[in-house]
């Protein structure tokens, strides 16, 4: 054989087995880099959600802006499909009742709200369903939303066990439909704001939107009522476009001056939504 054309093919091959080599190096490299990402990523996904019970807050304000909420509290929201406010562009207000016990007031604010034609949501937990089935049935007909605050009204963050967590929404849903004949509105309150990233996970995955509120005052102790004078000036002065607002339907002082607060947000040009309505 000619030495030339021998050293030639000998020369062909050393670069062939090297090619061969680096090819299989580099695969090696892509496949282990692959496989890292891979388990990276389902370690991840694996990762447990933060139990940790979190409060609902945020700084109120008094001239007409949005509150802020947490950073912690905003990135949650947004994430797990939870709302504090509606639309903030608009001068629209979102008014929302919860209903823990009924204490007299609520055929008078559904009088007071079918007078000026404003659709709102009732928060309610089980009991109150069964013990005021007129009523519920008067919401429906009205065309307000009736919606889950749960059973027995625990804080939902506490409740870790997806299956308890969930019996706790879905019981008030059967009992609503065993009255109503309709299916429950898929909004949730979490029972005194109380609430974790498991919790609204939980939620999401009901297929629920988590309502928080950017106003509330204190109007729950039936034995501590703020004067009409002082609620008027409270609920006014911290009313902003967008604002999802909390009253509770014990309190006499919501029932005596929902009348005038209606129609001061309609003179100051607020529309009144339904949470249907939310952006």
């Amino acid at each position: 054989m000619n030495l030339n054309i021998c050293a030639s093919y000998v020369f062909s091959l050393t670069i062939l087995i090297n090619s061969f080599s680096n090819f299989n190096s580099i695969r090696n490299y892509t496949d282990k880099l692959f496989q890292y990402s891979s388990n990276e990523a389902y370690e991840s996904e694996q990762k447990p959600l933060d139990t940790k019970e979190l409060n609902w807050y945020f700084n109120p304000r008094s001239d007409g802006l949005t509150p802020e909420p947490s950073k912690e509290g905003a990135h949650l929201l947004k994430k797990y499909d939870a709302y504090y406010v509606g639309d903030t562009t608009e001068k629209v207000i979102y008014l929302t009742f919860d209903e823990g016990y009924e204490n007299g007031y609520t055929n008078e604010i559904l009088d007071i709200l079918k007078k000026h034609n404003v659709k709102a949501a009732f928060f309610v937990v089980k009991p109150y369903i069964e013990s005021n089935p007129d009523i519920i049935k008067r919401m429906i007909e009205e065309g307000h939303l009736v919606c889950n605050h749960t059973c027995s009204h625990p804080s939902m963050a506490l409740i870790k066990d997806k299956d308890k967590f969930n019996k706790e929404l879905l019981d008030l849903e059967i009992s609503f439909e065993n009255l109503t004949g309709k299916k429950m509105a898929k909004y949730f309150r979490p029972p005194m704001g109380k609430y974790s990233e498991l919790s609204l996970n939980y939620t999401k995955e009901l297929n629920y939107k988590t309502i928080f509120w950017s106003f509330a005052y204190n109007d729950w102790d039936i034995k501590k009522q703020p004067s009409k004078e002082k609620a008027l000036e409270t609920i006014l002065k911290r009313s902003h476009s967008g604002a999802i607002v909390l009253l509770h339907a014990v309190s006499k002082t919501n029932a005596d001056i929902l009348d005038e607060v209606i129609t001061k947000w309609e003179s100051e040009g607020y529309t009144l939504k339904s949470l249907d309505d939310l952006p």
